[in-house]
């Protein structure tokens, strides 16, 4: 049998975290290193490979319940090869290193289970629909696989080059720089998009570290609904654009 379709084979490699392609990840389990991944991402596996409902705390419970920020998650082990994607979207391989990442727990496919977790508040007192009040911080050493909705832009901050991004763009950053929410400088105009540009609420960015944004502001991948009146206009409450599609990832 021939056909175009055998191009795109399983891809070798003696990484353990690697791309199939732009859109799938391929991690190999040796029976001692464990994964976490977002529930129902697998696509498929080779192996004597096992998947379990990762066990959440009481007080990671508590705290998803009063932030709305956490992670769904699976934990693969075994030995053998597994597969993740997530509605066809771009994904790419981190070392989390001593600085730690923080990022929306909606970008997140997977990460080594040595990695620790949590919830923290940053400085925004709105619930912009990119970015809301919580995010999740992982530190500690080991891989982390994000999602973006096409090809992302990492922008480098220096002490005297700060960065200036668009709340609803954002996907994650170092967790050391310091962060502020922007908007119009007076207040009476806080609450419109820069008059006729369509711009609104930014995330000003200090310090030593990055900044990953994607080039897509709160577009679903599938059409989907995202609220409508004045809550959704802004990415705000129950019915915004952040209470329907968590950070552009539908799953």
């Amino acid at each position: 049998m021939q056909s175009p379709l055998f191009a795109f084979n399983d891809q070798q490699t003696q990484e353990r975290w690697s791309l199939q392609n732009k859109q799938m990840l391929r991690i190999a389990l040796g029976g001692h290193d464990d994964i976490l991944a977002r529930k129902g991402s697998m696509i498929a596996y080779q192996g004597l490979v096992e998947f379990d409902a990762e066990y959440q705390s009481r007080g990671q419970a508590r705290s998803r319940s009063r932030t709305g920020e956490g992670l769904d998650l699976m934990r693969c082990h075994g030995q053998g090869t597994v597969y993740l994607a997530n509605l066809a979207q771009h994904l790419h391989v981190m070392d989390v290193g001593h600085e730690g990442l923080t990022v929306d727990s909606s970008y997140v496919l997977a990460m080594d289970s040595s990695l620790h977790h949590e919830v923290i508040a940053v400085d925004s007192l709105y619930g912009i629909s990119g970015s809301g009040k919580y995010q999740l911080n992982i530190t500690g050493q080991g891989k982390v696989a994000l999602m973006t909705s096409g090809m992302p832009l990492l922008m480098q901050v220096t002490p005297d080059k700060y960065v200036n991004c668009d709340a609803d763009a954002i996907v994650a950053w170092s967790t050391g720089l310091r962060v502020q929410l922007q908007a119009q400088t007076h207040s009476s105009g806080v609450w419109r998009r820069r008059g006729s540009t369509g711009e609104g609420w930014e995330l000003s960015f200090m310090g030593s570290g990055f900044v990953l944004v994607q080039p897509s502001e709160l577009l679903p991948p599938q059409n989907a609904q995202i609220g409508s009146g004045i809550a959704a206009q802004y990415g705000m409450g129950q019915q915004g654009a952040r209470g329907q599609n968590q950070g552009n990832v539908w799953s």
